[in-house]
């Protein structure tokens, strides 16, 4: 007979002994791209961390977390959470982004998969809420999120390989399928409550190839096309975030269609446009509409036999084992991680879904738990792209020998001609 109790619904959920066993390949998938999403943030902050924040930089790190003390106190701390209370320092600054590139590098190997996701959460959070005006892109909350709700979603031990006896939480699945689904659907609400007429006229896109940061050749290209495919890719955009995003919901077979056309659409973003590691982590979320089944066909033979007998192994019972301490303990921090696990994930729920309401309804909901995570950057709204931009300004840097005679200095990849493809 099957057990029906709260606690029994609140294990099936939330526990991850009882976790969903068809999901894997996907989290293994996903878990190793987030580590390399991870370490292409702090591999870029490492170069460029002391010029931002640094104690000579243009916003220095050290003048805000004064301004901050000044104000709040030690109150401080829980609005600007970083480690840079500690020190402000260049060795702080760039220890925080080695440490942080380490720890992403143990996570793509899958050496102690819940710890990396810690330190690599501390390190980046250390740097956002420290950042000011360089950590106010929406691509710096996604990746939060995301690495935030990974916690509870990979598997426990140090290497921990498939670790078929530490399934992925259902809870912790949906979130990210969750996020997925919000940084979609709440893209194409802010299309439609933003008040850009582009949208509605089908125009938005227009324009948008050459307006976009750090445009590819292949954007230069697309730029030309005539006005018809802009109006079709527009009118695709909207039907895809309002519409189609919903399949993520649906049984299986809706669920991989949905990944099917998702993953090309963000192929064409990556292809024309750099936004960083924004459409890469959109598009390894997406893995997370797939299971076992489905992928376990795509795996080389080595490594689809290799799962399959991982699948099929079964541990040895111990005769009469011997309970010592940690034995004794195990029920009781058991009960303590399900409690924890519980209410943070319930927690971000309400805040991401309040947040998602209120953009189409100011609805009075309980603003609390939605503001105390604000710092944290781990439920947020989203809205990409819901005021076009109609056109972008580029310095070109000029040089003489004579005074009289001025030829332009160009940079490689950075969009000068407006006649040339970059690059």
């Amino acid at each position: 007979m099957k057990d029906s109790s709260p606690a029994s619904a609140l294990c099936w959920l939330f526990a991850s002994e009882r976790g969903a066993a068809d999901r894997l390949l996907p989290r293994w998938i996903f878990l190793r791209a987030l580590g390399l999403i991870y370490y292409s943030a702090f591999f870029s902050l490492v170069f460029q961390i002391k010029g931002l924040i640094g104690p000579h930089g243009i916003l220095p790190a050290n003048e805000y977390l004064q301004a901050v003390a000044e104000q709040f106190g030690r109150t401080g701390h829980w609005y600007v959470p970083t480690l840079l209370w500690f020190s402000r320092s260049s060795h702080m600054l760039t220890g925080i982004c080695w440490a942080g590139m380490i720890a992403s590098v143990l996570l793509v190997l899958n050496f102690w998969p819940r710890g990396m996701l810690a330190i690599c959460f501390v390190c980046f959070l250390s740097f956002v809420s420290a950042a000011q005006d360089f950590s106010a892109y929406q691509s710096d909350g996604m990746l939060l999120e995301a690495g935030f709700i990974a916690m509870f979603f990979a598997p426990r031990g140090w290497r921990p390989g498939w670790e078929k006896t530490s399934p992925p939480s259902r809870a912790s699945w949906f979130l990210l399928v969750w996020e997925c689904f919000r940084i979609y659907f709440e893209s194409g609400v802010a299309k439609i409550v933003g008040g850009d007429p582009e949208w509605r006229n089908f125009t938005a896109l227009d324009e948008y190839y050459q307006n976009g940061p750090l445009p590819t050749w292949i954007g230069w290209y697309m730029q030309h096309w005539p006005h018809w495919f802009h109006a079709v890719t527009a009118f695709g955009t909207l039907a895809l975030e309002l519409g189609l995003a919903w399949m993520m919901f649906l049984p299986r077979s809706f669920r991989i269609l949905c990944f099917c056309i998702l993953t090309p659409w963000q192929f064409g973003i990556i292809l024309s446009a750099n936004y960083t590691f924004l459409n890469y982590l959109v598009l390894v979320l997406g893995f997370l509409l797939l299971d076992d089944k489905f992928l376990r066909r795509l795996l080389p033979q080595r490594w689809r036999r290799e799962f399959v007998e991982s699948q099929e192994a079964k541990p040895i019972a111990e005769a009469n084992p011997q309970k010592d301490w940690r034995d004794m303990l195990r029920p009781r921090w058991t009960a303590v991680k399900l409690a924890v696990t519980t209410v943070m994930l319930t927690w971000i729920f309400y805040a991401t879904l309040a947040e998602m309401v209120w953009m189409v309804k100011p609805v009075g909901l309980p603003t609390v738990p939605v503001s105390v995570l604000e710092p944290f950057r781990i439920a947020n709204r989203y809205g990409l792209f819901a005021m076009m931009t109609r056109g972008r300004y580029e310095i070109e840097f000029q040089g003489s020998e004579d005074g009289q005679t001025w030829l332009v200095y160009p940079f490689r990849f950075k969009p000068q001609d407006p006649a040339k493809p970059p690059g």
